[in-house]
């Protein structure tokens, strides 16, 4: 079926508006992250009538008006950022509509719906006024993955091999692009656990003073942990699913391509997490490594073994 070109280009514009919309927001919650002067464990706005007085002078802010102000960018950043979200989906549904097939065949599309995925995991998990200051950390990755989607991974819009031509390929890639932008907020989360953790031990450094104006540790372990429970079922069913195709595909269930092995070590790292997540004395730091092992996996699969590996899985769409 021919390409609708006009479609393509605007499924291409509608892509370029949404990284500079996300731009926009980073923006707005790094301008939130520096107007918070304390860790928030309460809603940001403190009613006029019950809030002590704090001391004025030049130079100076009282507390309710500086909660809120760094409420209200936190919310025009989230306005926002739900704009760049209906972009984003937009770019892939013509996308769709240009090819007349599901948008999800090369890793151009892979990382733009998975990233799609992992704005609308944030905007889930991370609603609260106490957690949302977080976007100034989880909206990098998306950044950085949408750009270089954009330009080293970037297919013009056609049909997919044949291999791909299957009913399979919306189920496999859409279980597997889901658990992968939820891995990617629970990877955030444990990194800046760890941190919090740091800062904790070293309440002197500028760090410790950063990390104060965020949720506390603990509460960003339950995040990373919450949101790899969601996941790894799903991720280990997208494996399952492709397991299943392989077999209609090639006559084999498993083969021990690199995509799948790695893909199977991903699993294996995330259990090991969820074990450890449980296990007395592995509870905090040892398990929070474990957890960002298993997402640099998933960057490695995604990347390293697309990109690089030759393998039955190679249909990045790079020339």
């Amino acid at each position: 079926m021919p390409i609708d070109e006009t479609l393509a280009r605007y499924s291409d514009l509608s892509f370029e508006t949404a990284f500079a919309v996300y731009l926009l927001a980073l923006v707005l919650f790094v301008a939130e992250f520096a107007a918070v002067r304390g860790r928030r464990t309460a809603p940001a706005l403190v009613p006029a009538a019950t809030a002590a007085p704090a001391p004025e002078g030049p130079g100076r802010v009282a507390e309710p008006v500086r909660r809120e102000l760094s409420d209200r960018l936190g919310r025009m950043g989230v306005s926002v950022l739900a704009v760049g979200l209906f972009l984003h989906i937009g770019s892939m549904v013509l996308r769709g509509l240009a090819t007349a097939r599901f948008p999800w065949g090369n890793m151009y599309e892979f990382v733009t719906v998975t990233c799609a995925v992992g704005v609308l995991a944030g905007l889930i998990v991370l609603r609260r006024p106490a957690l949302r200051v977080l976007w100034t950390f989880a909206l990098i990755p998306v950044l950085l993955l949408l750009f270089v989607a954009g330009t080293v991974l970037y297919a013009d819009a056609a049909p997919v091999v044949p291999a791909l031509q299957s009913f399979w390929l919306p189920i496999h890639v859409s279980i597997v692009s889901v658990s992968s932008g939820v891995f990617l907020v629970s990877g955030v989360a444990s990194t800046l656990f760890l941190l919090a953790l740091h800062a904790e031990k070293r309440p002197e450094t500028r760090l410790a003073r950063l990390m104060h104006r965020l949720p506390d540790a603990r509460a960003l372990d339950r995040l990373a942990y919450r949101t790899t429970i969601f996941a790894f079922p799903l991720f280990g069913a997208g494996v399952i699913l492709g397991a299943i195709w392989a077999e209609a595909a090639w006559g084999r269930f498993w083969g021990w391509d690199p995509k799948e092995t790695v893909s199977f070590i991903a699993w294996v790292i995330y259990a090991a997490y969820l074990h450890a997540r449980a296990t007395a004395g592995w509870r905090e730091t040892r398990a929070a490594w474990i957890n960002i092992t298993g997402f640099v996996a998933m960057l490695f699969n995604l990347f390293i073994i697309n990109m690089i590996v030759s393998g039955l899985h190679s249909y990045a769409g790079l020339n």
